[in-house]
C-alpha cells in the first residue's frame, strides 16, 4: 500500500493544475519550498485556457508509482475530474477535499497520498490550510480502515501493477523502453507498436494452458477453450488472405520458414532464393543459418544497373540448377515482386512456389499490395511488422499441403504451441479486416514515397530509385558515411534505423553502405506526409554533422518535440 511517512516533515511534493489552478499552484509551490519540501512542479507552466486537467493528473499519478515524488498535490476548478483521472491508477489513492476537515479526514481514515484541492472561488488562505492539514496528519492504520482500503485497491489491481510489486527491476526496465518508444521516431522497417487488444490477449491467462497437437486433436485435456482461439485464428487468417489452409503454431517467421521447408524438402535438395546480400532473408539460404546447412540453396540478386529484380536471369538460373523450391519474398527489396512471373518459371521447371511475405503482410491484407496467394503452393509471414500483430509466424497453404505442415510443425520443429500468442496474432487478423486498416496501410505507402523522394532530395541515393512498399534502402555513400555510423548517430538523435547492406555493397556485413528505413510504425502513431519531409531534414543534418555532437542534440531536441504532437495510439477494440 502507497504510503507516505509525516513523521517527517519534509517531503518531496509533486504538484499540478489545470488552467483553472495556476495561480494557486504558483502560491502552493513558494510555499512548500519556503517549509523546505522539495517540489516536483508537473506542470502547466504558462497559460492555456484549452489544456486538458486529466494530463496532468496523469503526469502527477505516473511519477509517484515511478517513486519521483512522495506525495502529490492537483488543483483545479472543482476538483472532481482530477480526482476521476488520478484514481484510475492502481496504488493512487486520490481525495478531493476542500476543508482541512476533510484534509485530516482523507489521511486518518483513508490514508490519501494524493491531495486535490483549489476550486473556484478559495483564497490562498484557505487552500494552504487545506495543505498543511493534509501534510501534517498521519493514516490511522486502524484495522477497519486497512480492511477497506485493501478491498479498494483489489479494484484496480492489474498485471502492470502486479508486475511494478513483484519485479520492480523488470517493470523499471519496460518503463524506460516505454519512453524510448514514445519519445523516439522508430524507423526500423520490421517493427511497430502492437494494439492494446492485442498486448492484453498475449499476456493473458492463456499462456497457463498447455495443448500439444491441434484443435480437436489435442494430447492434453482442458483444450476446449483454446481449441476455439486457435479454430478462429485459423479461420480469420485464410479469410483476410484467401487462403485454402492456414498453420498459426510458428513461434516466428523462421520457425514458419523450417516447417514449410520441412513440407516439401529433403536434407540436400535445390532451392533457388534472393541472396541476403541483394534483400533477402537468413532464412532463404545463409550459410550461417540452417537453411543454408540443410539445403542446397542457390541465390539470385537484383540488376546491377536497375536494381531490379531480373526475372529472365531468375528464369535462367532455374533451368539451370532446377530448384526443388522457387522462393520470392525479402527483408530488404522495396519493390513490387511479379508473383505471376515467378509462377510461370516455377511451373517451366516443376518446383514448388513460395513466398516469404513477412514484410508485406499488411499492405497485402489490406489489398494495397499484390497478393502471393493466389500464386503460391506456401506462403510465410511474420505476424508483428506491417501487420502489426505479436511477435509469431503463419504458414498459408494449399489444402493439399497443410496436412504435410502441420505434422512439421508439430511434432516436428516445435512443442507446445503459445496460445497467449495465437490468441494475439487472432486478434490482430479481425483488425487487419476493418477499414480503419485499409487506410492506415494506404498511409505507409505514401508516407515511405515521400520519405523517400525527400531523402532523395537531399542528396541521398535511393535503391532501384524509389519503393513500392513500405520500406526504402538508402546508400549513404554520397555523404560519405557508413550505414554502423549513421544508425549510430541517428540513435543519439533517438531516430531508431537499422544498417543495411546495399546491392552490391563494397562493405562489410557488419560496416554497410546503407540503412533501411520505414514507416509502418511512425504511421502507426499518425505521422503523414509533412511530418516526412522534416524527418528527412532530421536524418540529413544528423549523417552530415556526424561528429557535431551539438547538432545531434539538437536534432533530439526536435525530434522529441515532434513525438509530443504524436502519442502512442489506443487503436479501436
Amino acid at each position: 500500500m502507497h504510503d507516505f511517512q509525516v513523521e517527517s516533515d519534509r517531503h518531496v511534493v509533486g504538484i499540478a493544475s489545470d488552467h483553472g489552478g495556476l495561480e494557486l499552484k504558483a502560491v502552493l509551490a513558494a510555499w512548500l519550498e519556503e517549509r523546505g519540501h522539495k517540489v516536483v512542479d508537473l506542470g502547466p507552466y504558462d497559460l492555456d485556457p484549452e489544456d486538458d486537467y486529466t494530463d496532468f493528473a496523469v503526469a502527477l499519478s505516473k511519477a509517484f508509482l515511478r517513486d519521483e515524488i512522495e506525495c502529490g498535490i492537483l488543483i483545479c476548478r472543482s476538483g472532481i475530474g482530477m480526482s476521476i483521472a488520478a484514481n484510475r491508477f492502481h496504488g493512487i489513492r486520490a481525495a478531493l477535499a476542500l476543508t482541512p476537515e476533510r484534509a485530516r479526514k482523507s489521511r486518518d481514515h483513508n490514508n490519501s497520498n494524493v491531495l486535490v484541492s483549489g476550486g473556484d472561488g478559495m483564497s490562498s488562505k484557505d487552500f494552504l490550510a487545506v495543505v498543511e492539514a493534509w501534510l501534517s496528519t498521519p493514516y490511522s492504520q486502524a484495522e477497519r480502515h486497512t480492511r477497506r482500503l485493501v478491498k479498494a485497491d483489489v479494484l484496480t489491481y492489474d498485471d502492470t501493477a502486479a508486475l511494478r510489486n513483484a519485479d520492480r527491476e523488470i517493470y523499471d526496465i519496460i518503463h524506460r523502453e516505454c519512453a524510448r518508444e514514445e519519445r523516439g521516431l522508430e524507423l526500423i522497417a520490421s517493427e511497430n507498436f502492437a494494439s492494446p487488444a492485442v498486448r492484453a490477449a498475449c499476456g493473458s491467462i492463456l499462456t497457463n494452458k498447455y495443448a500439444e497437437g491441434y484443435p480437436g486433436r489435442r494430447y492434453y485435456s482442458g483444450c476446449v477453450h483454446v481449441d476455439e482461439v486457435e479454430q478462429l485464428a485459423i479461420d480469420r487468417a485464410c479469410a483476410l488472405f484467401g487462403a485454402e489452409a492456414a498453420n498459426v503454431q510458428p513461434h516466428s517467421g523462421s520457425q514458419a520458414n523450417m516447417g514449410a521447408y520441412y513440407a516439401i524438402l529433403e536434407p540436400g535438395d535445390t532451392v533457388l532464393g534472393m541472396s541476403l546480400d541483394h534483400g533477402g532473408h537468413l532464412t532463404h539460404g545463409h550459410k550461417v543459418n540452417f537453411s543454408g546447412r540443410t539445403y542446397n540453396f542457390v541465390g539470385y540478386g537484383v540488376d546491377p544497373k536497375t536494381e531490379f529484380l531480373d526475372y529472365d536471369e531468375i528464369e535462367k538460373m532455374a533451368m539451370e540448377c532446377k530448384p526443388k523450391l522457387l522462393l520470392a519474398g525479402a527483408s530488404a527489396y522495396p519493390r513490387i515482386i511479379d508473383f505471376p512471373r515467378m509462377r510461370e518459371i516455377a511451373d517451366k521447371v516443376g518446383a514448388y512456389f513460395m513466398v516469404d511475405m513477412a514484410h508485406i503482410a499488411g499492405l497485402v491484407a489490406a489489398g494495397v499490395h499484390p497478393s502471393p496467394v493466389p500464386y503460391c503452393d506456401i506462403v510465410t509471414t511474420t505476424t508483428h511488422k506491417t501487420l502489426r500483430g505479436p511477435r509469431g509466424g503463419l504458414i498459408l497453404a494449399k489444402a493439399d499441403l497443410i496436412k504435410k505442415i502441420n505434422s512439421q510443425v508439430f511434432p516436428g520443429i516445435q512443442g507446445g504451441p503459445l496460445m497467449h500468442i495465437i490468441a494475439g496474432k487472432a486478434v490482430c487478423f479481425k483488425e487487419a479486416m476493418s477499414d480503419d486498416f485499409k487506410t492506415y496501410q494506404k498511409q505507409i505507402k505514401l508516407n515511405a514515397a515521400c520519405l523517400a523522394n525527400a531523402l532523395a532530395e537531399r542528396g541521398f541515393r535511393i535503391v532501384s530509385g524509389g519503393t513500392d512498399n513500405h520500406l526504402m534502402l538508402v546508400d549513404l555513400r554520397p555523404k560519405g558515411v557508413s550505414g554502423k555510423d549513421a544508425a549510430t548517430a541517428l540513435d543519439q538523435a533517438d531516430i531508431t534505423v537499422n544498417m543495411n547492406l546495399i546491392p552490391f555493397d563494397p562493405a562489410k556485413p557488419t560496416v554497410t553502405s546503407g540503412l533501411r528505413v520505414g514507416t509502418p510504425a511512425v504511421t502507426t502513431r499518425g505521422l503523414k506526409e509533412a511530418e516526412m519531409v522534416t524527418i528527412a531534414d532530421f536524418i540529413t543534418r544528423v549523417v552530415e554533422h556526424i561528429d557535431n555532437a551539438d547538432v545531434i542534440a539538437q536534432v533530439k531536441a526536435e525530434v522529441n518535440e515532434l513525438t509530443k504532437r504524436f502519442p502512442m495510439p489506443r487503436f479501436k477494440a
